[in-house]
């Protein structure tokens, strides 16, 4: 008989719940948005009210409305949420002011109790998540990113006191924690009122979002690159340890004691093609090529050549904190190019960038990866899935199942309730990759092409810098709420 998993997948944008069956198919599945961002003072980033919470009720509650199974054979539920981010919580264990996004500033610094008097508990998300579920302090020690005192050899709290004090959040604040497939505790009567999980069916940790992407892609060995496709686009591998590099940081995997190493990244990635299409969107309802437009810019920009006569696109739209200059830019106009061109160079800029970032990571690790797994919006593209393969000279494949977070995360239960006997079992049993892109003839061209890219890229930090510094506007700084605007689904 089959046994069933509750993958919840709660990203930036949107939380999707699957339940899938032993051998990662599909059973139901649901999505429901997040409102936008609130940004009640600068700096400051946060989602109102208890909207990550409500939204995960309701997507479970969709979720097992659809499905037709027999509900006693769920034997756990997986639970995947936004990295970086963090909550306080009251003595009661709800929230003491709204969950703090990944952009809010103050998860990059210490806490500050002062600024939170009723906080009794500090967590991550999935450790709010997880009391709200089973009723119990435990927290998932793969999804502690940012400013945290743990460990990253152990993924354990310390035993140094100086640990918690650089932090500014005592041992006692903290709640315990779990490893990707250990139990975080059991659904309670409240709880399975509210998402109609079984009461008693135990929630099992996973890891970071990007980290349970790369498990349910399949990436399980250094000898495979991930490409995640998404707002923030980041390339990873398996790593050695939780040493950080000059071009890579280490992040913790969604397996024990294995650490991914992350290349730099593009934020507001794919979010440029979302910009884009809503520039050149059509208001009228008889064209009926804009139903979808962005398969038909796919197809369009499939016959503009490499290099798109031209054009080049540098996607520093998000200015990273440590470099505020960076500006993003599209140049290389001549009259005679169109949206096609303007469409096809940023999927150029992306996939130019990240060979670099790649490159570069995969070189100071001494690895030499054989295949490049893409995920996220992104990867349904075939013109970006070819330019990958064409830039990266790398053979593309892709997950067989969209939401590879979510198959991630039902691996992650697999594993904890016994389905699977062990990781590597669970892997080859719930996740298929399909190829999607061989390098092609323009692979010579983009070898030509990258070093033209990298200096373009150069030359407009430069030119960002001094426009920055001497141009209009430079009394205006970089604020969270135009950051929240037009943000997209993380991954």
């Amino acid at each position: 008989m089959d046994s069933y998993l509750v993958a919840i997948d709660n990203g930036s944008q949107s939380t999707k719940v699957l339940v899938v069956d032993q051998d990662g198919r599909v059973h139901a599945s649901a999505r429901v948005g997040l409102r936008p961002y609130d940004t009640i003072a600068p700096g400051r980033v946060v989602h109102p009210d208890d909207d990550v919470w409500d939204s995960i009720a309701r997507a479970c509650t969709a979720a097992l409305a659809r499905f037709d199974g027999d509900r006693s054979r769920i034997v756990g539920v997986g639970l995947c949420t936004i990295r970086f981010c963090r909550a306080y919580l009251r003595a009661d264990g709800m929230l003491a002011e709204p969950l703090l996004s990944w952009m809010d500033e103050r998860v990059g610094r210490p806490f500050d109790p002062a600024a939170a008097p009723d906080a009794r508990w500090v967590t991550s998300s999935s450790g709010y998540i997880a009391h709200r579920l089973t009723g119990e302090r435990t927290d998932a020690s793969a999804n502690l990113q940012g400013v945290w005192p743990i460990d990253t050899r152990s993924w354990r709290w310390p035993a140094d006191p100086a640990a918690y004090a650089a932090t500014g959040m005592p041992r006692t604040m903290l709640f315990e924690l779990r490893d990707p497939g250990e139990e975080l505790g059991r659904i309670t009567a409240d709880a399975a009122a509210a998402t109609g999980l079984p009461e008693g069916v135990p929630v099992f940790a996973t890891a970071n979002d990007k980290a349970v992407e790369a498990l349910g892609a399949g990436v399980a060995d250094s000898r495979t690159l991930l490409l995640s496709l998404g707002t923030y686009i980041a390339a990873m591998t398996v790593g050695d340890g939780p040493e950080h590099g000059a071009a890579y940081w280490s992040n913790f995997a969604a397996r024990p004691g294995v650490h991914l190493a992350e290349s730099h990244g593009i934020r507001r990635g794919m979010w440029t093609i979302s910009w884009l299409r809503r520039l050149i969107r059509s208001d009228d309802a008889a064209d009926e090529t804009m139903y979808d437009l962005e398969g038909v810019l796919d197809a369009e920009a499939s016959g503009v050549p490499a290099g798109s006569d031209g054009v080049a696109a540098v996607l520093d739209w998000l200015a990273p904190d440590d470099e505020p200059w960076r500006r993003g830019a599209i140049i290389g106009f001549s009259g005679a190019q169109g949206r096609a061109h303007l469409y096809r160079a940023i999927l150029e800029g992306i996939a130019l960038t990240m060979a670099d970032n790649a490159d570069a990571m995969s070189a100071e690790l001494g690895l030499h990866p054989e295949a490049l797994v893409v995920t996220g919006g992104g990867a349904a593209s075939a013109t970006m899935r070819q330019i990958l393969a064409d830039v990266f000279a790398l053979p593309v494949r892709r997950a067989e199942n969209d939401d590879a977070a979510g198959i991630g995360a039902a691996i992650c239960a697999a594993v904890g309730a016994g389905v699977h006997a062990d990781w590597d079992t669970a892997l080859r049993a719930m996740v298929r990759q399909v190829p999607a892109a061989s390098p092609g003839a323009d692979a010579a061209a983009y070898r030509r092409l990258r070093p033209w890219h990298r200096e373009i890229r150069t030359r407009i930090a430069e030119l960002s810098r001094f426009a920055v510094a001497h141009g209009p506007g430079t009394e205006q700084s970089r604020s969270p709420a135009a950051d929240a605007a037009g943000k997209g689904d993380e991954r």
